[in-house]
């Protein structure tokens, strides 16, 4: 299915993705101002930036339970207004505290932009074509840490880091008005004996399924790595440890993210072709993580900024893979239950980010940049290993 009716109404949902991606990866730019503007230590900006993974977790059981019980437009509209509010929130913070209520508000308010057109293409598409449209919306979606790589760089630079979340206000503020002109309200086919509390345990239950725990063991820490390298830790690993100043690092972190906009669409593409879902998985994370391991070897040496930039590209093509969990399981639910089942994995997606972020706060207190990196890692080998033994 590619006719308008289908695609500009996904594109849409889609630009809340893009939204949703530039303005949690934003601190990656912005992390030295930021901290020092609020007068705390990069550790504090660690657990603060953790909170939107860890409210956007918890927020996945009703966004799940929503999106299959009222219908993707009304639940996709009230998440970008709320998402909206935390932008203004973060853009005004005087304080911690204030941006901390902020990345909460952000986290819950983005917890369903890639839920959205995800459960859309799974509900109207049959699995093989499901797989080709899931590597183009997480592709597209992506781009949004394009803006927050040279284009927020130069903004944060001349304009300081509040007007970095202003700018992702007007992007939500585009996606909303393009979800709701071009997505007509579909709603959900009636389903006589279901209840608030039987969807919400369905949603638990997914989420605790013997059948799934391979992938939500991969999904744990595949996400975790992408926000903590381009999301956080890149750009001071960029600026401190390697010397670059702002604008060039964010250049470095813009190849790389050009990776994470063409890797999924191309995973899509390639296991349409090849099929070997867990193979290709296991492969494109255990690449990501010598990724990293490369990045933390070339500290000491010195090596060229196109080194890191080759690296930061490789990996950002390679940790793409995990779009393919999405297909992985697509296949092993009923169409009628992908909303709450893609979000029991997203559970997994952003509460593993939430746990590593936190972790990764706690290794840089102990030995820097270096050590917060390779805490992404250690954490990608081990949740390979256990999606090979469990799958």
């Amino acid at each position: 299915m590619t006719t308008a009716p289908f695609v500009l109404p996904l594109l849409a949902l889609t630009l809340g993705h893009v939204f949703s991606n530039a303005v949690r990866t934003l601190p990656a730019v912005a992390a030295d101002v930021l901290a020092a503007d609020l007068a705390i230590t990069p550790e504090t900006l660690a657990a603060i930036t953790g909170a939107f993974p860890a409210a956007f977790a918890l927020a996945m059981v009703p966004v799940g339970v929503a999106l299959d019980r009222y219908g993707v437009r009304p639940v996709a509209l009230w998440l970008l207004a709320i998402a909206g509010v935390g932008a203004a929130l973060a853009a005004l913070a005087p304080s911690a505290g204030t941006m901390l209520l902020a990345q909460i508000v952000l986290g819950a308010g983005c917890s369903g932009m890639l839920m959205a057109p995800m459960t859309h293409a799974a509900q109207v598409l049959d699995q093989k074509r499901f797989g080709l449209w899931s590597g183009l919306i997480q592709g597209i979606g992506n781009s949004g840490m394009l803006l927050s790589a040279s284009p927020l760089a130069w903004l944060v630079e001349v304009a300081g880091w509040r007007a970095g979340f202003w700018a992702c206000l007007g992007l939500g503020a585009l996606a909303f008005a393009t979800v709701a002109l071009t997505l007509r309200p579909r709603p959900p086919l009636p389903q006589p004996g279901r209840t608030l509390l039987g969807d919400t345990r369905a949603v638990l239950g997914f989420a605790s399924s013997p059948r799934l725990m391979g992938i939500f063991a991969l999904a744990f820490v595949s996400f975790g790595a992408v926000l903590g390298l381009r999301g956080l830790w890149g750009g001071p690993w960029l600026m401190e440890v390697k010397g670059m100043a702002r604008i060039p690092a964010g250049h470095v972190l813009l190849l790389g993210t050009f990776m994470l906009v063409l890797g999924p669409a191309l995973a899509g593409w390639v296991s349409s072709r090849l099929g070997r879902l867990p193979a290709l998985l296991a492969g494109g994370h255990l690449v990501a993580a010598l990724c990293i391991l490369g990045l933390l070897a070339g500290g000491p040496l010195g090596t060229p900024a196109w080194a890191d930039a080759a690296l930061m590209a490789f990996f950002g093509l390679a940790i793409s893979f995990q779009v393919l969990c999405f297909a992985m399981l697509r296949a092993r639910v009923r169409a009628e239950e992908s909303g709450r089942a893609l979000s029991a994995m997203n559970i997994y997606f952003f509460g593993g980010a939430a746990v590593l972020q936190a972790l990764s706060g706690l290794a840089f207190a102990v030995g820097g940049v270096g050590a917060a990196l390779l805490t992404f890692a250690v954490a990608l080998v081990v949740g390979t290993a256990l999606f090979w033994r469990w799958k």
